[in-house]
């Protein structure tokens, strides 16, 4: 798996304990709100954005609706993704995070569950990746 993947979310987690119990207080939601959650707004060429698929319905994780004519979250609806994140993250092992290693192609250590054009994501999460 490249580098620079495990560079994606690893300022979200750097420094934690690994722990079975992930609250939110235990990560950081400024850092979850200004580098993770755009990328589930992010134009991903052909494919559908993240939350095409993960808003209201019954997809996990179940990111809140934007307000209409909205183009990001407000405090509220931000807290409840964040709230719903941590729940699939490891603090301090990257690699046991479904939010990080679901999405991927298999080959980059991801599962052959999500439909939402592993390969093409795995790319963006590496380009996403760089930026961190």
């Amino acid at each position: 798996m490249p580098l620079t993947l495990l560079l994606l979310i690893a300022a979200w987690f750097a420094q934690q304990p690994a722990s079975p119990s992930v609250t939110p207080s235990t990560l950081d939601f400024e850092v979850f709100k200004t580098r993770v959650q755009p990328i589930f707004l992010a134009r991903r060429g052909e494919h559908a954005r993240c939350i095409a698929c993960h808003t209201g319905g019954g997809q996990t994780p179940r990111l809140q609706r934007l307000t209409p004519g909205a183009t990001s979250w407000n405090e509220e609806q931000s807290r409840k993704n964040f709230e719903e994140i941590t729940r699939l993250v490891a603090p301090g092992d990257p690699l046991a995070s479904r939010l990080l290693m679901h999405p991927l192609a298999p080959a980059a250590g991801g599962d052959p569950f999500h439909i939402g054009g592993s390969e093409k994501v795995t790319r963006f999460l590496n380009e996403e990746a760089r930026e961190l």
